[in-house]
C-alpha cells in the first residue's frame, strides 16, 4: 500500500504549506517505504528502526548516500523503543525538535525473512523452527515454545494469537511427538499440523494461523504495539500522522481502539483520518497476494488550539468506494 502511505504523507505537506522535515520509520526492512518518502521529499531526514541484522546489512549499502548525508538515520532496535531513539536524536540535534510530521509502522514480518529459509518463519521451506526477528537475540525460539510449552499452554497460544478454533488436537499431537524426536525444524511442525488439521481453504496452509500464533509470542508484538502507539502519537508534530499497516485482525484491533481511546478521550489529542481501515486495492491484491490481509489506518495530531471536528473532515482522502462507510463505528470489519 505505498501508494496510500505516500498520499498520506503528502497530504502532511500540504496542510503544513511546506516540505516535511521529518520521519520515522518503525519497521525499516529492505527500505521499499522509506526510499519512495525521501526520494519524494527531498529535505526529509528519516529516523528507522529496524530489529534484523540483514535490513542494517542491506542498507549500509543500498542506502550509503542518504546514510552519510545523515538523511537517514537507521537504530537497531525495535520500535516500541521509541522513548530512547528520541533521546539519542534529541542529544543529537538539541530540543529545537518539536516532532515528526509523518511516521509509519509495517507491522509483521517482511518478505525477505518470509523467503529466507533459515529464518524459520516460511511453511513451505525447511529451515530452523526460530522465527525470531533478531536471530542475535536471546528471546527463545518458536522450537522453544514448542517443546517446553505444555498441551494446554500450546492451545492457548495457538487460540489467542493464531485465531484458530480448534487447535486441540495439532495441540496434543506435538505432545505425543515431541516424547520421541524434538521439533527442530519448520517442515516438521508444518507437516505435522497438515496431517492432523488438514487443508480446510484452497490455497491456505493449514499451518498459516499457527506459524503466524508462534510468530507473535516469539517477538512479544502485540506488546510493542501496545506500548508503541501512545510513544508515537505524542511524539508527532502539530498536524502529524500515524500509519500503521498491519496484516493480522489482533493487530489491527489493537491499532483501531487504540486510535479511538486517544480520539474519544476528554483531552483528546488528535482523530483518526478514518474511521474504517482501507484495504489494498484489487490490483495490488493481483499484483501482490500476500497483500490480499493488509489493513492501513492513520491519526492525525491536531494543531494547537484545534479540537475534534464533527464528523470526520478527512473523508475525502479515501477512496471514493470507501467514503460511504467514513463514520461506520461498528464492530471489526
Amino acid at each position: 500500500m505505498l501508494h496510500e502511505i505516500l498520499e498520506q504523507a503528502q497530504e502532511v505537506s500540504d496542510e503544513l504549506q511546506r516540505p516535511l522535515h521529518w520521519a520515522f520509520d518503525g519497521t525499516f526492512g529492505r527500505g521499499g517505504h522509506a526510499r519512495a518518502l525521501l526520494e519524494k521529499h527531498p529535505q526529509l531526514k528519516l529516523v528507522a528502526c529496524d530489529l534484523d541484522p540483514a535490513a542494517h546489512r542491506a542498507a549500509e549499502s543500498s542506502f550509503a548516500k542518504e546514510i552519510s548525508e545523515h538523511r537517514l538515520m537507521l537504530h537497531h532496535t525495535n520500535f516500541a523503543n521509541l522513548p530512547k531513539v528520541m533521546e539519542a536524536l534529541r542529544a543529537e540535534i538539541g530540543e529545537s525538535f518539536i516532532g515528526f510530521d509523518f511516521m509509519m509502522v509495517d507491522l509483521g514480518v517482511s518478505s525477505p525473512q518470509l523467503d529466507e529459509a533459515e529464518r524459520g518463519f516460511s511453511f513451505y521451506q525447511d529451515g530452523p523452527l526460530d522465527m525470531r526477528m533478531d536471530p542475535l537475540s536471546k528471546r527463545r525460539t518458536a522450537a522453544d515454545f514448542v517443546n517446553e510449552l505444555s498441551e494446554e499452554e500450546l492451545v492457548e497460544l495457538f487460540r489467542d494469537l493464531g485465531e484458530v478454533q480448534r487447535p486441540y488436537k495439532v495441540a496434543r499431537a506435538i505432545v505425543h511427538d515431541r516424547k520421541t524426536r524434538r521439533f527442530e525444524r519448520t517442515l516438521q511442525l508444518a507437516q505435522l499440523i497438515e496431517r492432523v488439521d488438514g487443508w480446510h481453504k484452497k490455497g491456505h496452509h493449514p499451518a498459516t494461523l499457527y506459524f503466524m500464533g508462534l510468530r507473535l509470542a516469539v517477538n512479544g508484538e502485540l506488546k510493542a504495539i501496545e506500548d508503541f502507539l501512545p510513544e508515537a502519537i505524542a511524539n508527532l508534530g502539530p498536524k502529524g500522522r500515524l500509519t500503521v499497516l498491519s496484516f493480522h485482525s489482533l493487530e489491527d484491533r489493537i491499532v483501531k481502539q487504540s486510535f479511538r481511546k486517544l480520539e474519544e478521550s476528554e483531552e483528546a489529542c488528535g482523530e483518526n483520518v478514518r474511521r474504517k481501515a482501507t484495504s489494498p486495492s484489487d490490483l495490488e491484491q493481483k499484483q501482490n497476494p500476500r497483500s490480499r490481509s493488509a489493513k492501513l489506518r492513520c491519526f492525525r495530531r491536531f494543531a494547537p488550539g484545534e479540537r475534534k471536528s464533527r464528523g470526520n473532515k478527512y473523508a475525502h482522502l479515501a477512496p471514493p468506494k470507501f467514503r460511504e462507510d467514513q463514520d461506520d463505528r461498528g464492530e471489526e470489519e
